[in-house]
């Protein structure tokens, strides 16, 4: 499949950004907490499940974008553990929408050659929901593209529970194998993949809400003030840039002249190297439509 490419207006902020970015130093892991639909909703005085409504053409345009540009992986925090502490319906009506949006969007991953992901504890879903989930595993496991993670049920700190219950179940099993940084990033979700070289957050909040707590060591954050509903190619351009303006060291006291290759599970491009908001429905934006094939 031919590289991806992404098509710009002419004089317009985005071809401005795309000129200022060195293709060949992307950051290869982006993910991407989604902060700020129910803030967005409530300034135009609409219900909070609208703003996760107006959410999806930010996480199609972003997804799209980011296959075009050559970013390997990326992962967008959909639903955290915690938020089950909202009210029944909201909740209900995010899993109603997370199953629209894949059922719509499959045929483009697909056709883009993206392989989805789901990081997080998942299979605790709905039934229907993780049938959906199952399906669109299954039908893009083939995409070599890129990789779209979405955490779904997720928490940073039960995502280390998990690995550590695995590594002793497998010490159990075989005595005397070692536990180290290797051993635990391959019992991680990620496994395989690099760790995220840029983290960026949405709506202004300066956490990271119990997101990739180990992958993200030595990731480069940027926040942007923008609420997740306006997130489009222009600010998703503006990290970028700010990601390769910065000097990365590595704890040392010279930045490397690249970043070592990914060898093995969970050695990404770096030693290492949310949202509280789900993914939605919504018809795709014509910056969308004209990014990448539907």
């Amino acid at each position: 499949m031919s590289e991806p490419s992404l098509a710009v207006e002419p004089g317009s902020v985005e071809e401005t950004l795309l000129r200022q970015i060195d293709r060949s130093r992307l950051p290869r892991h982006v993910a991407i907490i989604m902060d700020g639909n129910g803030r967005w909703a409530g300034k135009r005085f609409l219900p909070r499940i609208e703003g996760h409504r107006a959410g999806v053409s930010a996480v199609r345009e972003t997804v799209e974008s980011s296959a075009r540009l050559g970013i390997e992986v990326l992962t967008l925090y959909a639903f955290s553990i915690e938020n089950w502490k909202r009210p029944r319906h909201e909740v209900w009506t995010l899993m109603n929408l997370l199953k629209e949006f894949l059922r719509r969007e499959i045929r483009t991953l697909i056709d883009n050659d993206i392989q989805l992901r789901v990081l997080g504890r998942w299979r605790e879903l709905d039934p229907s929901v993780v049938a959906t989930l199952e399906e669109g595993l299954e039908k893009t496991a083939a995409g070599r593209r890129m990789v779209f993670n979405i955490a779904l049920n997720y928490s940073g700190r039960c995502e280390l529970v998990d690995a550590c219950r695995k590594l002793v179940d497998e010490a159990a099993a075989s005595p005397g194998r070692a536990i180290d940084e290797a051993a635990i990033s391959g019992a991680l979700d990620t496994a395989g993949q690099p760790d995220p070289d840029l983290l960026i957050r949405t709506s202004g909040e300066m956490r990271v809400s119990n997101f990739l707590l180990w992958q993200i060591a030595y990731s480069e954050i940027v926040v942007t003030p923008t609420l997740w509903p306006d997130f489009r190619l222009q600010h998703l351009l503006e990290a970028i840039v700010a990601f390769q303006g910065r000097e990365r060291r590595f704890g040392g006291l010279e930045a490397p002249t690249a970043a070592p290759a990914a060898d093995g599970p969970g050695k990404g491009g770096v030693p290492g190297e949310l949202a509280d908001q789900p993914l939605v429905g919504e018809p795709p934006s014509a910056t969308a439509q004209n990014s990448i094939k539907s």
